[in-house]
């Protein structure tokens, strides 16, 4: 490898649960209305993974349809990005691999909530850089409505189901698809903000089953996604030498289209190029960008040749960002 290495991407692959729920059917269960979630969130509709489909399965899925999409399964290296693992031990990526027929391969778990694809694709950009692989498959995959409390109308409606998958491999910097830079960035002491409070090793169980659930401060959550977004895209384009209008398609998480709007007024970026899913998706956690980008590409609004900026925040706090120039990527079919 030389120091010119970049990771560049080669295959994109998406899957979304066959089980659609419209807010009608929420708002049915919960003290709110279609109104009340779609004025709030920008959320019509979520997929919602059936009890006998996990997280490996919709990550096989989505890693099928990206290598289809890149034209070869030969890959180094797996990077899952994931909350929702089907164990919390062993990780899923060594058993996602497996099913892939990719058994014997480095596999691993990334585990930054909301921001773990970008931060899964800096993981695997630096094995890239690094020598360790050629070709990474990177996965973002949450079944993350088993977190929320099905009676709980501020997170139950919010998240949804799914997965994507990218396929990068060792290239050159200036060739359409290379990665880069990254900006990464975590704030530890608002843990609280959005935590699963029981569980973990911390507290392995809780007689109060809320405590088992997602438990979000919307609108702090709110405030500093739309700061740190904001913030993490401005240091990103000042390291690239580039400006707000340089960028084509701004790819943020889908977390709220409140978000969305008010990071790209901040930033004084034009709605147009925002790049918006959340709609028929929700928040599906580290399967929102690939989603998001899969769902560009087959409606068009994703060309190749355009400047992607791709940006998320998640639970931790987490965030980051990265840039790449669109190659001429469409999404695979899954198997």
């Amino acid at each position: 490898m030389t120091m010119g290495t970049s990771a560049v991407l080669a295959g994109l692959g998406a899957w979304l649960p066959q089980r659609v729920v419209d807010n009608d059917e929420l708002a049915r269960r919960l003290e709110t209305s279609d109104e009340w979630i779609r004025t709030r969130t920008g959320i019509r509709t979520r997929h919602i993974a059936d009890p006998d489909i996990s997280t490996v399965d919709m990550a096989v899925h989505a890693g099928s349809a990206a290598l289809r999409s890149a034209g070869s399964d030969v890959v180094d290296a797996l990077v899952l990005a994931t909350t929702t693992p089907d164990y919390l031990c062993p990780a899923s990526a060594p058993q996602v691999a497996s099913e892939l027929g990719l058994s014997g391969i480095a596999a691993m778990d990334v585990n930054a909530v909301c921001s773990g694809f970008v931060y899964a694709l800096a993981t695997a950009a630096g094995l890239i850089a690094g020598g360790i692989a050629g070709r990474v498959l990177v996965i973002g995959a949450d079944a993350f409505s088993r977190l929320c409390d099905p009676d709980d109308r501020t997170t139950a409606p919010i998240f949804g189901d799914g997965a994507g998958a990218v396929v990068l491999r060792a290239g050159t910097r200036d060739e359409p698809g290379a990665l880069g830079p990254f900006d990464l960035h975590s704030e530890g002491e608002h843990a609280g903000l959005l935590i699963v409070p029981a569980g973990g090793a911390k507290q392995r169980r809780s007689d109060d089953p809320r405590e088992h659930f997602v438990s979000m401060q919307g609108t702090a959550v709110f405030r500093h996604a739309c700061a740190r977004m904001t913030e993490s895209t401005r240091a990103l384009l000042d390291r690239a030498h580039l400006s707000v209008d340089d960028v084509d398609r701004f790819v943020g998480h889908q977390a709220n289209i409140r978000i969305l709007q008010a990071t790209a007024k901040h930033l004084g970026l034009p709605e147009e190029r925002l790049v918006v899913n959340i709609g028929h998706t929700g928040n599906t956690s580290a399967a929102s960008i690939p989603l998001a980008l899969a769902d560009a590409c087959e409606d068009g609004s994703l060309r190749p040749g355009h400047r992607v900026l791709m940006t998320a925040f998640g639970a931790g706090l987490t965030w980051g960002s990265t840039l790449l120039t669109w190659p001429d990527v469409k999404p695979g079919s899954a198997r």
